[in-house]
């Protein structure tokens, strides 16, 4: 009975995720831009616009130029992030890939790099005046629930071990259709129950942010508004035609 209804949570949230991760950003790239907006100084050709978002995906570049320790604690929670993600995959791979196995001992020290970050945004948000005025209750709840997915992760590797092997079978199960009995142990259990809130509420939330990023025109955009100028199709129409 717990395997059905894990697997058949995981099976509708990832079904929900997916539908409407992707709608999300159809809307996004079907939303007419037709203003040039970059923030200055801004690249002048495709190939800087390219180089520029690299830099703000990889760097926080923006964000570095606002704030040096709002960009230091947000670019260690997401680069321990992606460290996290990747130790993951040897749940949903096999045979496991040399990159995941030797990332293994590094994605235990991102786990806590990144409940740690974390926590300190989160202590920015209650502690800093200005930034308290803007956070709403969902700021919170979504905090901690990203400290609560890395806590109970930690404590499946400190505290509470389980069955690794199991949990890599269902899976893997889960992937190919072959269910295979997933360890009750409460830990665990929290851990994906925690897991499995985050990815119905990610396509509602603000961490929209992750793919929102490539569709902001102001910084998807070239400076060019001179060579390439935007005419809106109601006056192309009213335009009388020279004979």
């Amino acid at each position: 009975m717990l395997t059905t209804i894990y697997a058949t949570a995981f099976y509708a949230a990832s079904l929900l995720l997916a539908v409407a991760l992707f709608r999300r950003i159809w809307l996004y790239a079907a939303t007419p831009a037709p203003l040039k907006i970059p923030t200055t100084p801004a690249p002048t050709t495709k190939g800087g616009v390219a180089l520029r978002m690299l830099r703000e995906v990889t760097l926080f570049e923006s964000l570095f130029k606002a704030n040096k320790w709002i960009w230091l604690f947000g670019w260690i929670f997401h680069m321990a992030l992606a460290v996290v993600l990747l130790r993951h995959l040897r749940y949903f791979l096999q045979p496991v890939p040399t990159l995941v196995a030797l990332v293994q001992p590094l994605g235990v020290l991102a786990g806590f790099a990144m409940v740690g970050a974390l926590a300190a945004l989160w202590v920015r948000r209650i502690v800093v005046e200005r930034i308290r005025y803007i956070t709403g209750p969902s700021d919170h709840l979504m905090l901690a629930l990203l400290i609560a997915i890395g806590c109970s992760g930690l404590a499946m590797k400190y505290l509470a071990r389980t069955d690794i092997v199991s949990v890599k079978e269902f899976f893997l199960g889960l992937m190919y259709f072959d269910w295979r009995p997933l360890p009750a142990d409460p830990a665990l259990l929290v851990h994906l129950s925690l897991v499995l809130t985050l990815m119905v509420v990610f396509p509602f939330s603000k961490l929209l942010h992750a793919p929102g990023v490539f569709f902001s025109p102001s910084r998807n955009q070239a400076d060019d508004s001179r060579e390439r100028r935007h005419v809106p199709p109601a006056r192309l129409e009213s335009t009388p035609r020279r004979a």
